[in-house]
């Protein structure tokens, strides 16, 4: 980043924190970080149907893809969008322009999928990306980030910024291990984040809690954070089914195991989304950004 563009974002940070256009707003949405250490455990899928399933409990939802350069939310969904995030970044479109109506009534900003330079935004670019979601603060009870998996520039502004921070693993050893950086990485930057816990694809409640148990003493000790659980969601071949037919699983099967796991997840995040915020969501990245 050259030094007018540090200049810059630090005065776009201050204008977020003191113009007087911020002073009408009532309160600013919750935001929730959900991400991984790495990639295929669900992470994408957890982030839509948990959407759907507050959608239904009357809290206006809004999905950031925020996966650059691999975004694949509209995919699971099935909306189709010629526009997305990308051409708001490139100044092609507003952001209103690419919001989409997604099953379930929640709204749906589209991320770029195989776009490498989505991938690789600046410090500024991604300022400026998050300026033009102000807005988004008002108009939603809650903000869902999908964020991409790892510990990238564009992934930790994120999830540092956001209120809660949603961790998704399986048990799989390699997503525990990869899950246990991504934790550390947060704890390294922020010692007042609030990480929880969710086991995905977990056989049943009982290795769901050995997982949680393990990793909480691991952090306990290494990093002096004592995680949240969030819960687990069951390995469900209903999930599996929905994905291949583009379904939300919350939806076409709202009985099924998973779905139940997901809406006591749901329930807890409810009791949360309304909670009124002293400073906004791009207040806060603009000050992690600028350093």
């Amino acid at each position: 980043m050259t030094q007018d563009q540090a200049t810059e974002l630090r005065r776009m940070a201050a204008q977020a924190k003191d113009s007087p256009v911020q002073a009408p707003k009532q309160r600013a949405a919750r935001v929730l970080a959900v991400t991984s250490g790495k990639g295929g455990v669900g992470k994408t899928n957890i982030a839509v149907n948990l959407a759907a399933r507050l959608a239904r409990m009357a809290r206006r939802v809004i999905v950031l893809d925020a996966d650059m350069g691999l975004a694949n939310a509209d995919v699971i969904c099935d909306v189709g969008s010629p526009v997305n995030l990308a051409h708001v970044v490139a100044g092609r479109r507003r952001l209103e322009d690419v919001i989409v109506d997604a099953p379930g009534g929640f709204s749906l900003i589209p991320g770029a999928s195989g776009l490498s330079k989505m991938a690789a935004l600046t410090d500024f670019e991604r300022a400026r990306m998050l300026q033009l979601m102000d807005q988004l603060e008002i108009d939603s009870d809650l903000i869902i980030i999908d964020t991409g998996a790892g510990i990238s520039p564009n992934v930790l502004s994120f999830v540092l910024a956001a209120d809660d921070i949603l961790v998704v693993t399986t048990p799989e050893p390699t997503s525990v291990t990869d899950a246990y950086a991504m934790i550390k990485a947060i704890c390294k930057r922020s010692e007042a984040a609030k990480v929880s816990l969710l086991v995905n694809m977990a056989k049943d409640r009982e290795e769901a809690r050995r997982v949680f148990e393990r990793m909480n003493v691991v952090c306990r000790r290494f990093l002096g954070l004592s995680l949240t659980s969030a819960g687990y969601v069951v390995n469900d071949p209903h999930v599996s089914m929905s994905v291949r037919h583009r379904r939300l699983f919350v939806l076409e099967h709202p009985e099924c195991s998973a779905g139940m796991c997901l809406t006591q997840l749901a329930h807890k995040l409810d009791r949360h989304a309304a909670e009124p915020r002293e400073s906004g969501f791009f207040q806060r990245v603009a000050s992690w950004l600028a350093g």
